[in-house]
């Protein structure tokens, strides 16, 4: 019988869940039916019926109740049989390997990895896809997510930023009920929305105001102050060399990035998804890829596709293959290497795969230092024109500061390979940063370093702009990173636009193709001027 059962698992595979389900159900409680005509004379006498056992017909609820014990059991065999269904929960074992095949796989569980695959299984999601995120620091200790400032802003050059940024405000807003789970705790981002201020010199005052009528035409609330407007508004200011300011009224401030982190994942699990702690080590690709070949036999194997990847799981010392239907790489700074690995950067022209993926790790510093005379609840995020950017941190004279490299001059050297490569140089606060705050406010004068970490942006070279969409090399493989700093903020907004182009085939809310991988190849960079 448990053959038959197992053999039955597998022919309904291809065919609806619920109807397989009730199918198998009936058949398994079809030895039950003629109960009294059994012969238990070989059976122990503690499983011998009773006359009026075999005589009494069970009642409709009963009945019912032995098809919903027999469905859940046929569930259970179609799991094991049928790993593109994860509907019953693993087993420790099991939950620690990667299943053998998927529908979507996305590299990288970070806030963007997690945001896709919030979206891709989310209760709109009738398609019922399979969804594997693969990540190899499952306490992300070095994931830019957690170690980023947490800033939200409408202040951009481009009209998708902005866009993007006004969608996530939104999300943030309502993100207590979106990532609600039965019995976990509420997801609370912490979200201030305390605006933040941009301060320009008089040689960027034609930017900004060019930016500020960018930013009004998408709908932003955001103002510009001239310098006593300023200094009226927030006298612990100094405004020496300002010419203008751009303040955001609203959707504008900060939030807890872990928060986030965890409502999205935690949902997406709720959801079916299915996390794992593990390393990609490299693709299964098919060759070749030829330009001229119609999109629909790249998928009958004419053409170039990601078949699956190979996985060494945490704790395991075999390389495991994933096969997978769609890709999605969303490994932030990695995203480079990981491009190499399928061959992105190192193919030809003509079959579009001799750009990398321009993106590398760049270092940056964040300071907690405490200044007991600065600013009170009326601080926002406030970004000089040199650069220097802090913000309030609670509510008992702490602050979040930091600022860029001027050039790529002043770029701390990176070693991802090494565990101390994060370390902090406080003398680059004292150098390059401190002076700049005390310059602008002069209550930093007085002030104490608390504490200070760093961590990586996937910095895009080219145009330190998100790269998003369909890689045009291969038909099954999207990308989310080299965003620059600015992924934190704009991750719901892309979780949203990577499902509506793998679920409905383009955009539904938001356009964002501009950022698409073909304006490296055509060399037509799409410049952000407001990058902090």
């Amino acid at each position: 019988m448990a053959l038959q059962v197992g053999n039955m698992l597998v022919r309904c595979a291809g065919q609806n869940h619920l109807r397989c389900f009730t199918s198998i159900a009936n058949k398994l409680l079809q030895p039950n039916i003629n109960h009294a005509s059994r012969d238990y004379s070989k059976k122990s006498d503690s499983l011998t019926p009773t006359t009026e056992e075999t005589a009494k017909p069970k009642t409709a609820l009963e009945k019912a109740k032995d098809v919903a014990s027999k469905i859940k059991e046929a569930k259970r065999k179609f799991d094991l049989h049928d790993p593109l269904n994860q509907t019953a929960q693993p087993t420790l074992f099991e939950a620690q390997l990667p299943p053998r095949a998927v529908d979507i796989v996305i590299v990288g569980g970070g806030i963007m990895g997690c945001s896709i695959a919030y979206h891709l299984c989310r209760e709109e999601n009738l398609i019922g896809a399979k969804v594997l995120v693969i990540e190899r620091d499952p306490c992300y200790t070095r994931a830019s997510t957690v170690l980023s400032v947490g800033g939200i802003r409408q202040q951009f050059s481009i009209p998708e930023n902005v866009k993007m940024s006004m969608y996530s405000s939104q999300f943030l807003r309502e993100s207590k009920y979106l990532l609600t789970v039965d019995g976990k705790d509420l997801t609370d981002v912490q979200f201030n929305h305390q605006g933040y201020l941009f301060l320009a010199t008089e040689a960027g005052v034609e930017t900004m105001e060019k930016n500020h009528k960018v930013q009004k035409d998408c709908g932003a609330s955001v103002e510009l102050l001239t310098p006593r407007q300023i200094k009226a508004k927030f006298p612990w200011i100094n405004t020496d060399g300002v010419a203008l300011g751009s303040y955001g009224l609203e959707n504008e401030g900060w939030f807890d990035p872990w928060s986030l982190l965890k409502g999205l994942r935690q949902k997406a699990v709720a959801h079916g998804c299915r996390f794992i702690n593990g390393e990609v080590l490299d693709f299964n690709v098919l060759q070749p890829g030829k330009k001229d070949v119609p999109l629909e036999q790249h998928f009958a194997g004419d053409g170039r596709r990601v078949r699956g990847v190979k996985v060494k799981a945490e704790g395991y010392d075999d390389v495991m293959d994933v096969n997978c239907a769609i890709l999605v790489l969303a490994s932030g700074w990695e995203s480079g290497r990981m491009g190499r690995l399928m061959g992105i950067g190192e193919g030809s022209a003509s079959e579009w795969m001799d750009v990398p993926i321009p993106v590398e790790p760049r270092k940056r510093y964040v300071y907690v230092v405490h200044a007991p005379d600065g600013p009170s609840i009326d601080c926002p995020m406030l970004v000089d024109p040199s650069g220097a950017y802090f913000r309030r941190e609670g509510f008992g004279g702490n602050y979040v500061c930091g600022i860029s490299p001027e050039d790529d001059s002043e770029e701390p050297p990176v070693d991802v390979t090494s565990m101390d490569d994060l370390a902090v140089d406080y003398d680059w606060f004292d150098e390059k940063l401190w002076p700049k705050l005390a310059h602008r406010v002069p209550a930093f004068n007085n002030l104490k370093v608390k504490s200070a970490w760093a961590g990586y942006y996937d910095y895009n070279t080219v145009d330190q702009n998100a790269i998003i969409g369909m890689h045009p090399g291969f038909p099954n493989v999207y990308v989310a990173t080299g965003f620059t700093g600015h992924g934190i903020q704009q991750a719901p907004a892309v979780g949203r636009y990577i499902r509506d182009l793998i679920f409905d085939g383009e955009p539904q809310d938001l356009d964002l193709s501009r950022f698409g991988f073909e304006r490296f190849i055509y060399k037509t960079p799409l410049k952000e001027a407001n990058v902090v």
